[in-house]
């Protein structure tokens, strides 16, 4: 292998490009048009203009593997996200000649399958969660919701998903309808495909997943696990290696299991096999599998001493798990132990909902020190695009010698010592945890972060390398996010790009519009950063105050953005496809009384009527009662036992 095309962009087409570097291997870039700022490009020794703005220029099959052959590459890494389990561009490659670094196409086509890919588990007798195993319907999804026991919610997960796209938490039947028109959109456009299954939602459980290797030639290894439990909205923040929480005997349970999904299909390249574990770690359920370079790759290369890229480079050239001394008998131990925190251009608010910001980085100053890595794409000067994921860095510490307790101090100082102004992001939230009680003793669960939201956004000092500062003075609508430094300068930096300056060009992202608003009007504005998808009205069309106005794409997921005025709409100020920053006006609406006309009619409501949830609550309680339970008082009074009931009444005054 001489040369190799990175499909796609930011810090993993970075991470790629200097494992190809160290192996000989020649680095081609690719870059829409509106991300020539993004500082791979400088990383590569050729770049490639694609056609089009934003995700979408980077998902076009035909026009990569074209590049690839015009460029000459032997080779196309997808990285992660993207196309890097598409099992298209596997298939592609291959017609032309070019090899795909993953996992072959008909494992890619499995794995893209979440039912299928359960299915292969039941086969090996691997315990997977209780849910539908088929495309449902939403009749079918309804049934399945009644199914459940009381109390209980359902997930509902898109059949060629992954990376939390597509999925949806409900929590009551009535929400079904509107959770399933939203997960199915987002896994249309993520996946080209918008079927659905639903599974039963366990909360307050443990992510655990195990890293595997093979060679497509029978041979099949673990590297050990990571333990991915602190997420937000399904997206993990926090991963370490090995997993803190896991008995030796209940590690190799979960190895066996991931091994024998892998060797089932032969598998070939890196993978991940998921579980869902209990907090007492004893019982577990698969959840799926990931064909493909994990983003949390990082902390499992620290731990074991390993270049996972460099590895899956080899695989693809067609070198044995031997033949690169990663066959099981030469996988390493694990070392001490390592983290993981995805810092994102986001901010949190008291509710625990998540949205993306944006802006120039004024300051961009990393950690360093014994132990400390950062793979990003970030630099002085550095205009975001909100039309890509808002991950910015990934700090990663190895404490080789220490406890977990150390790995946790080292990642906190290293957080302390990064120092980003010109845009709000998760660093505050992510020291936060780090600081929280049950985080530091690993009381931990998928639901931590909504538990401990309080805690998790309070108002904290935190030392750094700057000095002590806290947020107590300072003016913020969110709480855990890093202030704006609008007194800075903005210096666009060379960077040492070779040649590629800080200048925007081309960018899809509509600026604040600071025009006057038409006499008469009001303006509804973006609540968030994020792209446009539809809208749901037009000019002329009456609107109410939580009529539903306009879709906007952001963290993976689609929101119903409502009006809050009414009146009737003059001018619509985006299209979609247009990405936008927030506060940004997104139509004028010449302000009148309009009334709803799906409102329900006032009733008088019957006070002295019992509702539904309320009776369940009192056939509950009454269950308990001796009356209602004349076998089991029988039982006792054969044997000469009394009730405690019985007790009771004979103990306390009547009525008392």
């Amino acid at each position: 292998m001489k040369r190799l095309l990175i499909a796609n962009r930011g810090e993993i087409a970075i991470r790629i490009a200097r494992s190809a570097k160290d192996l000989g291997i020649k680095t081609i870039g690719i870059y829409s048009e509106d991300d020539v700022n993004s500082l791979h490009l400088s990383k590569m020794d050729d770049n490639y203009l694609l056609n089009g703005k934003g995700t979408s220029a980077y998902l076009d099959i035909k026009k990569i593997v074209s590049l690839a052959k015009e460029c000459k590459a032997d080779a196309i890494h997808p990285g992660y996200g993207f196309l890097s389990e598409n099992a298209g561009l596997a298939k592609e490659s291959k017609k032309n000649g070019i090899s795909f670094i993953g996992p072959e196409e008909k494992t890619l086509r499995l794995f893209g399958n979440k039912i299928k890919t359960k299915e292969v588990a039941l086969k090996e007798n691997v315990p997977v969660i209780k849910g539908t195993n088929q495309k449902t319907s939403a009749k079918e999804a309804k049934k399945f919701f009644k199914s459940l026991n009381k109390g209980s919610a359902i997930i509902i997960k898109a059949v060629a998903g992954g990376g939390g796209r597509g999925m949806r938490v409900v929590n009551s039947p009535k929400d079904l309808k509107d959770s399933i028109k939203r997960a199915s959109s987002e896994a249309q456009k993520a996946f080209g495909s918008s079927d659905l299954y639903f599974e039963e939602y366990l909360k307050n459980y443990r992510h655990v997943e195990i890293q595997i290797i093979g060679d497509g030639k029978n041979s099949v290894s673990h590297l050990w696990d990571r333990e991915c439990t602190v997420q937000r909205r399904f997206q993990k923040i926090l991963e370490v290696a090995p997993s803190p929480s896991l008995s030796s005997k209940f590690r190799q349970e979960l190895i066996e299991a991931a091994l024998s999904i892998a060797s089932a299909v032969n598998y070939k390249g890196l993978g991940t096999i998921e579980f869902l574990v209990d907090q007492e770690g004893k019982t577990f359920k698969f959840i799926e599998a990931n064909a493909r370079l994990q983003v949390e790759h990082t902390v499992t290369e620290e731990i074991l001493g390993l270049d996972l890229v460099r590895a899956q480079i080899q695989v693809a050239s067609g070198k044995s798990l031997k033949q690169i001394n990663l066959d099981q008998p030469n996988v390493p131990r694990p070392k001490g132990f390592a983290i993981q925190a995805r810092v994102n251009m986001e901010v949190m608010d008291s509710e625990g909902n998540i949205k993306p910001s944006g802006g120039t980085f004024t300051h961009f100053d990393l950690p360093s020190g014994p132990g400390v890595r950062t793979d990003t794409y970030g630099y002085t000067g550095y205009v975001s695009n909100p039309a890509f994921d808002s991950l910015i860095a990934k700090i990663i510490i190895h404490s080789p010698e220490g406890s977990f307790k150390d790995a946790v101090n080292s990642m906190y100082r290293a957080l302390c010592e990064f120092n980003i102004k010109g845009v709000s992001t998760n660093l505050d939230l992510l020291k936060n945890i780090l600081t929280n009680s049950n985080f530091k003793k690993n009381k931990i669960h998928t639901n931590f972060i909504d538990s401990e939201i309080k805690d998790l956004l309070s108002l904290k000092s935190h030392k750094n390398l700057f000095g002590t500062f806290s947020k107590k003075n300072k003016q913020t609508d969110y709480l855990a996010g890093a202030q704006i430094d609008s007194t800075d300068p903005l210096a666009v930096l060379d960077h040492g790009r070779g040649g590629f300056t800080g200048i925007s060009q081309g960018i899809n992202i509509l600026e604040m519009r600071h025009d006057v608003l038409p006499e008469g009007t009001e303006s509804v504005k973006a609540p968030m950063q994020g792209l446009i998808v539809s809208y749901e009205v037009k000019k002329g069309d009456r609107v109410w105050a939580g009529k539903p106005i306009i879709i906007m794409e952001a963290m993976k997921m689609e929101h119903e953005i409502r009006s809050e005025i009414s009146g009737v709409v003059k001018e619509l100020t985006v299209k979609p496809g247009d990405t936008v920053y927030e506060e940004h006006p997104l139509l004028y609406i010449v302000t009148s009384e309009v009334e709803n006309p799906n409102a329900d009619q006032e009733v008088e409501e019957n006070l002295d009527q019992i509702r539904p949830d309320l009776q369940e609550a009192f056939d509950r309680r009454e269950a308990g009662h001796d009356i209602n339970r004349p076998e089991a008082v029988a039982k006792r009074k054969k044997r000469g036992h009394r009730t405690a009931r019985v007790n009771i009444e004979d103990l306390c005054d009547e009525g008392s």
